[in-house]
């Protein structure tokens, strides 16, 4: 499916100004990624399906009342990014990589959006429970959990894109951890699976 960014602004039905602000990011991410590599140089004519929609289709699944995200491994701002420029409060950006950080400062200038931008492993984050935990394309789902464990408290959701390898990683995460997981299918990719993982904690062992 090509998707153009009237048939975002017709699917998501955002306001002319969240379009107006997602096509300055689009624009950006596309002069950038010519110098360095934010995104797949193939997935840039599809940018509006591959990127936006697929970070945007997140909004919908956010508990009621979700104020404070934290995005891992934000890369290029996706999700997270466009989750703050679509309306999530307080977004947290992760990104190590100090191209990609430098990157996502001038993509939340440009779009005016504030958010706040970690440039350091998230390893060394200050651990505190955040209401959603994102990432995408980042690591296994066992390794996502262990760096997601010092933002999740007892009403954390986590929201991971994960391709066909989905169900497979769910069961090697289930040797160390309990969650509640719920399967939704990405609205973006038919081999796609955004997993959403509530009352996630270690398994103890005896």
């Amino acid at each position: 499916m090509k998707l153009t960014a009237d048939g975002f602004a017709r699917l998501t039905h955002v306001s002319r100004e969240t379009m107006a602000r997602l096509e300055a990011y689009v624009g950006l991410l596309i002069a950038w990624n010519a110098r360095i590599n934010l995104v797949g140089r193939n997935t840039i004519g599809e940018v509006w399906l591959r990127h936006i929609h697929d970070s945007s289709q997140l909004f919908s699944t956010l508990p009621p009342r979700s104020r404070r995200l934290i995005d891992l491994g934000s890369g290029a701002g996706l999700p997270g990014l466009i989750l703050a420029i679509i309306g999530v409060p307080d977004v947290h950006l992760v990104e190590t990589d100090r191209k990609k950080a430098i990157f996502l400062a001038e993509a939340m200038r440009v779009t005016a959006t504030r958010a706040t931008l970690h440039v350091q492993r998230v390893e060394t984050m200050k651990a505190e429970p955040f209401d959603v935990v994102t990432a995408r394309a980042l690591a296994p789902l066992p390794e996502l959990l262990s760096l997601a464990e010092p933002f999740i408290g007892p009403d954390t959701v986590c929201l991971f894109h994960k391709g066909q390898g989905a169900e497979a990683e769910l069961t090697e995460a289930a040797k160390g951890w309990n969650m509640a997981a719920e399967r939704l299918p990405s609205v973006t990719d038919n081999s796609g699976t955004i997993l959403k993982l509530e009352r996630v904690s270690r398994v103890e062992h005896a």
